[in-house]
């Protein structure tokens, strides 16, 4: 999976299409995530040691990694990723780093 927590998305597919967030949780088995903002969903909680008035808590839902898009971090726009193989000069090991599509910066 391509996508980390903390990068920027945009959702391109779904309700909340065209909302833009930050990545809070990467479920990499399920493929999903939780991005900031989007997908809520409204949750009925008892009382509780943590919330003794209970009542209606809002929080995010996870969605499909295949219905967001990194945001480029030079012209913050949807871009598809690749990697790029670089050898560090220090350690003298391989470093896969991710590469935007449309203007070739690493994130």
């Amino acid at each position: 999976m391509k996508i980390r927590k903390n990068d920027a998305v945009m959702v391109i597919a779904g309700n909340a299409r065209g909302k833009t967030g930050k990545v809070l949780k990467v479920y990499p088995e399920k493929q999903r995530i939780i991005v900031e903002g989007v997908n809520i969903m409204k949750r009925h909680t008892k009382p509780s040691q943590k919330n003794p008035q209970g009542g209606i808590v809002q929080r995010e839902a996870p969605i499909h990694a295949s219905n967001v898009m990194l945001l480029d971090p030079k012209e913050n726009r949807p871009t598809r990723v690749g990697t790029k193989v670089v050898k560090d000069d220090t350690t003298g090991k391989k470093r896969r780093l991710r590469v935007a599509k449309i203007t070739g910066e690493t994130f």
